[in-house]
């Protein structure tokens, strides 16, 4: 029951911590080339990999790629860190500031892909069609994140396909309160790039 309750505080979490905007949600962008292009995330506690899921999830993929590219997740961090649940990044820099991010995408999460360990998932406010640029890798298989689970879902739009290890490296971060925020890394776990392989 106690277990039960954190993890619904914590998603909760996901919702506050992501990025607000009163635009609408975009239409998905167009698939970049190739159905599972594969992104390196360079972090001061190591490297893991990313494979895209641009055939079941192609507005989400499209999305991040764009983040990508335009090197937006460069000095990014690991801003909320829950062991046995998930690790959240990508929308706040080091002195914890949130940083600007473009209109909202549709969500996908009736994609089918399931918030299943070492997939990876956007993070979004309570309304189903806010995410921007933040992302979570899921620590365990937390199904209640799934579409219909608890209410519209959460997108899967990557899978962690090398680099767990370092994934569960994050994940063991002491953390603190900080800036009005919870589950903060009290040593900083910077995002410093994320590339396309």
């Amino acid at each position: 029951m106690r277990r039960g309750l954190s993890l619904l505080l914590a998603v909760l979490g996901l919702a506050v911590c992501s990025a607000q905007s009163d635009e609408k949600p975009v239409a998905p962008a167009a698939p970049p080339m190739g159905d599972h292009p594969v992104v390196t995330v360079t972090t001061s506690l190591g490297n893991f990999d990313l494979e895209l899921d641009a055939k079941r999830a192609p507005g989400t993929v499209g999305n991040f790629l764009q983040y990508v590219d335009a090197g937006f997740y460069d000095g990014t961090i690991f801003h909320r860190v829950i062991p046995g649940f998930m690790i959240q990044g990508g929308g706040f820099d080091g002195a914890m500031k949130q940083k600007s991010t473009r209109a909202p995408i549709q969500n996908e999460a009736t994609n089918g892909v399931k918030n299943e360990t070492g997939s990876v998932a956007m993070a979004r406010t309570s309304d189903p069609n806010s995410a921007t640029a933040q992302f979570f890798v899921n620590l365990a298989d937390n199904e209640f994140l799934n579409h219909g689970g608890r209410d519209f879902g959460y997108a899967v739009f990557a899978r962690v396909s090398s680099g767990l290890d370092v994934v569960q490296k994050i994940a063991t971060a002491p953390t603190d309160s900080r800036g009005g925020h919870q589950n903060v890394p009290l040593e900083t776990v910077v995002i410093e790039s994320i590339r396309r392989k």
